[in-house]
């Protein structure tokens, strides 16, 4: 699954084209390497995204095309 589609439908991020924005301004890394918006997205991966001051480290337990908002916190863990 493309990074960009990974967070949105995890609800990091509201809007898939906000994420392909913060991908290409390089706040995206996966694995502790930057990440375009096109960028696979596997289970078990370490993702780190920077807004502003802050940052969040989690780690991808489940790919899901399409979930509701209930289910979207089980598809990672933070770190």
């Amino acid at each position: 699954m493309r990074i960009d589609k990974f967070l949105k439908n995890s609800r990091l991020i509201k809007r898939r084209s906000v994420a392909k924005d913060a991908c290409d301004q390089g706040r995206v890394f996966i694995n502790d390497k930057v990440a375009k918006a096109g960028t696979d997205v596997k289970v078990g991966d370490t993702v780190r995204v920077e807004f502003g001051n802050s940052s969040i480290s989690l780690r991808v337990l489940k790919l899901s095309e399409s979930c509701k908002k209930e289910d979207a916190q089980t598809m990672y863990e933070m770190i």
